[in-house]
């Protein structure tokens, strides 16, 4: 029977716990006590709380958790890119050499990345991804690392959206109330991974402990604000004259005809596409929801956008615009194939391309040596066009409006980046998909 390792004097430790202590754990592993960004992050707990010291909030520096990893001869890493998981995610990519990294399309992909480096070197792979991405990992947990088929160990990061009793969006927490029961589904071991340092030792220390003598996989999952706040060095290079993320839907949604239905990607597209409609209502008093905000499945919204397309294709005044991005577009690639090979006139697929994972931390997609624009005429996609500035952004946006022939293949690249302030639905997912419903039944 499987269940979550626990520490009965946890709440012990996390009370009394004190800076000498902190110190100790740090010179063993030859580094700073303190940061100056963990003593301005704390600064003002200590202050506030005073005496009552169990109140005051605890990071875990990056840089001390993966050398703990390191102690215990993990050494190569490989994932998706996660919110929670940022600023570890960050470290990662900045300070782990290149052949003992990599950021994978899918998680899927990193279950079997991580075997084949298990396999060739004997040693245990960490694997990092959030928990709506174990779904993808499924298929190859079962029938490639689990004891009873190959028996390879890893180690799993999982964050965990949808923690119980917090804050987070819907999608989320559907995830997040079942991730427990689906790692006990699959035969994997889990624990919380502390969010002070003091414990970190002991819990690197039991996964490893457990995967050797198991030949399988553990996991630690990881909530919201365990890693203190890291400055990620490694982000892309970009030519500042390109346009953002949200000028370019902006062109978009200004120059294509009034019935079209907007099917936008995962994160930051599927925001900045709300507060541009919402920005629109607001001035011509249209309230018509024209774009199905895919919150959730991440990669998926070519799909989405090709079985609406399919099902209208009759209408040829209907089109359905896919706003996609690189990391979602690689995560399934596959679907490509399927698009071009259905031919069809009223499909507008449309990658806004930054080079990023921008969403959740901005950590580099392999997009630098991806020719999307090769891999579409290879799909059989009609018309396949990559633009960078304004004019050509708009002119290419009203020529595929006006095509008559498809499926079209429009890549914008664009510099990274959001507003810090931008918006989240105010609507839920099924209110937005009523709403959505009713644009289409309305304008049939």
């Amino acid at each position: 029977m499987f269940k979550m390792l626990t520490r009965l004097n946890a709440a012990k430790m996390c009370s009394s716990r004190s800076l000498s202590s902190l110190s100790r754990s740090a010179q063993t592993l030859n580094l700073p006590m303190s940061t100056s960004a963990h003593a301005s992050q704390n600064q003002f707990d200590r202050q506030s709380v005073g005496a009552l010291d169990e109140l005051e909030r605890t990071f875990v520096r990056s840089e001390f958790f993966c050398q703990h990893l390191k102690q215990n001869d993990f050494h190569f890493y490989c994932g998706v890119p996660d919110s929670l998981l940022k600023d570890l995610c960050g470290y990662i990519t900045d300070n782990i050499p290149a052949n003992n990294h990599m950021i994978v399309p899918n998680e899927g992909c990193a279950i079997g990345v991580a075997a084949g480096y298990h396999l060739n070197t004997g040693r245990i792979p960490v694997v990092y991804f959030q928990n709506s991405g174990l779904g993808n990992a499924v298929n190859p947990l079962l029938s490639l690392s689990h004891q009873n088929v190959y028996s390879i160990p890893m180690l799993l990061l999982i964050g965990w959206r949808g923690e119980v009793g917090k804050k987070d969006e819907p999608q989320h927490l559907v995830t997040g109330r079942i991730m427990i029961d689906m790692l006990k589904l699959l035969d994997i071991p889990f624990d919380v991974l502390p969010d002070y340092e003091e414990g970190i030792q002991h819990s690197v220390q039991t996964a490893a402990h457990y995967m050797r003598n198991n030949n399988a996989p553990y996991a630690l999952l990881v909530r919201k604000r365990t890693f203190l706040p890291y400055d990620f060095q490694s982000g892309i290079e970009y030519d500042e004259h390109l346009l953002s993320r949200k000028e370019a839907i902006q062109h978009i949604v200004d120059n294509v005809n009034g019935k079209s239905a907007f099917i936008p990607t995962t994160g930051f597209t599927s925001r900045e596409l709300y507060e541009i409609r919402r920005d629109l209502q607001g001035k011509t008093g249209n309230n018509d929801v024209k774009e199905f905000l895919t919150v959730g499945s991440m990669g998926h919204a070519s799909a989405i956008a090709l079985g609406m397309a399919q099902s209208c294709a009759a209408d040829t005044a209907r089109n359905v615009v896919c706003i996609d991005g690189d990391g979602a577009l690689l995560m399934h690639l596959g679907t490509m194939s399927l698009v071009g090979h259905s031919g069809l006139s009223n499909m507008k697929h449309v990658l806004i391309n930054n080079g990023c994972h921008d969403s959740v931390g901005g950590q580099p997609t392999t997009t630098s040596n991806t020719d999307f624009v090769a891999i579409a005429k290879a799909c059989g996609y009609k018309h396949c066009v990559s633009v960078s500035n304004k004019d050509d952004v708009i002119a290419a946006v009203q020529d595929m409006d006006k095509a008559r022939e498809g499926p079209y293949f429009l890549e914008i690249n664009t510099k990274p980046g959001a507003s810090k302030n931008l918006a989240r639905p105010k609507s839920t997912p099924l209110q937005n998909k009523h709403d959505f419903m009713t644009f289409i039944n309305k304008t049939n």
